[in-house]
């Protein structure tokens, strides 16, 4: 366990490093920070710091820099995320809400990440195995055509053409709309199957057929897009970093690719809180310079999906982690008024 004056030290190390990009010796931190000891006292903790592994030498004579040990420590023993700003949030909260769908939602979300961090920004549509259903609406565009419309509780509307048996009539329409969401509005896809099956027995026979029609239909709209997806943006910023990635950029931006990748970064936070995978904690091989800050976004507290940021470890973690909160919470606001 480290004392709170090595922490002290450490601290200083990370948001040297972070801010001017060079390894930081002990001359450094005692001008730049006010510490309390000589510099032969900093030159010790120092050499201990190092030796448990949370700082490194990258050249001979040179400075410390903190390996990934030490950045999760920091990171670990962070007092808070750094709050964003009054302009910065309104900033925000303009930016999203004029998002018109979906999908606009997520493209606005990954622009503003991505400027907000200057890093890689990475977000996850929602997923319909945790959506709930807001309206079922029928149109009816024939004597034997009805439109399906699903609008669900993340914005998401899908639309589906259903070729019926037989004439349905504007009454038995509305009558099966009424019906219908009486039972799956406000539901989790997942129960919907349930609660219907036993719906066309409410109707005449002749109508029966129709019923089960529009209900297949219904049905294979609620799995049919259940792919993950996400969408990514900001890939350029990583160019502002080629020093901190040894050798070559190229394995990150060849990870950023496979998006079933990032999806499993994303997948494997179960924390709705903000989680911070550093380095090496990443699987991914070609992630293992990189470190990636995600959280949960959903309406009615609920992570419905998640959200972040990929980009070196040298990072400012806590503007990062607050910028990265912040957005989850608005896109979340979102969500729940759509």
């Amino acid at each position: 366990m480290l004392s709170e004056r090595r922490l002290q030290v450490l601290r200083a190390i990370v948001q040297d490093y972070v801010g001017t990009e060079e390894p930081v010796g002990s001359k450094a931190l005692t001008e730049r920070h006010s510490l309390g000891v000589s510099p032969a006292t900093v030159r010790n903790d120092m050499a201990a710091l190092e030796d448990e592994g949370y700082i490194a030498q990258p050249h001979t004579s040179a400075g410390r820099i903190p390996t990934d040990k030490g950045y999760r420590l920091f990171v670990d023993k962070l007092a808070g995320v750094k709050p964003m700003t009054a302009p910065e949030r309104r900033a925000i909260q303009n930016f999203l809400e004029g998002a018109v769908d979906l999908d606009d939602v997520v493209a606005r979300t990954v622009r503003l990440l991505a400027q907000l961090t200057r890093q890689v920004a990475v977000v996850q549509y929602p997923s319909l195995t945790r959506s709930t259903v807001r309206h079922v609406e029928l149109l009816s565009l024939a004597p034997a055509r009805v439109m399906l419309v699903l609008i669900t509780d993340t914005g998401r509307v899908e639309q589906r053409v259903v070729d019926c048996p037989a004439p349905f009539g504007d009454a038995s329409l509305a009558d099966l709309r009424a019906r219908l969401n009486s039972r799956v509005a406000n539901r989790r896809f997942a129960d919907v199957p349930s609660l219907v099956e036993d719906l066309p027995e409410a109707f005449e026979h002749e109508d029966r057929g129709t019923v089960s029609t529009v209900l297949s239909t219904l049905l294979e709209t609620l799995v049919e897009e259940n792919e993950e997806r996400l969408m990514i943006g900001g890939t350029a910023n990583l160019t502002r970093f080629g020093h901190d990635f040894p050798l070559t950029i190229r394995p990150v931006l060849e990870a950023l690719e496979e998006q079933v990748v990032l999806l499993k970064l994303l997948g494997e936070a179960q924390d709705p809180g903000v989680t911070v995978r550093i380095g090496h904690e990443n699987a991914h091989e070609g992630l293992n310079s990189t470190s990636v800050v995600s959280v949960g976004y959903g309406s009615g507290g609920e992570a419905l999906a998640k959200l972040g940021v990929v980009g070196p470890t040298r990072m400012d973690y806590p503007g990062t982690m607050g910028a990265v909160r912040a957005v989850a919470r608005y896109v979340g606001q979102i969500l729940a008024e759509s």
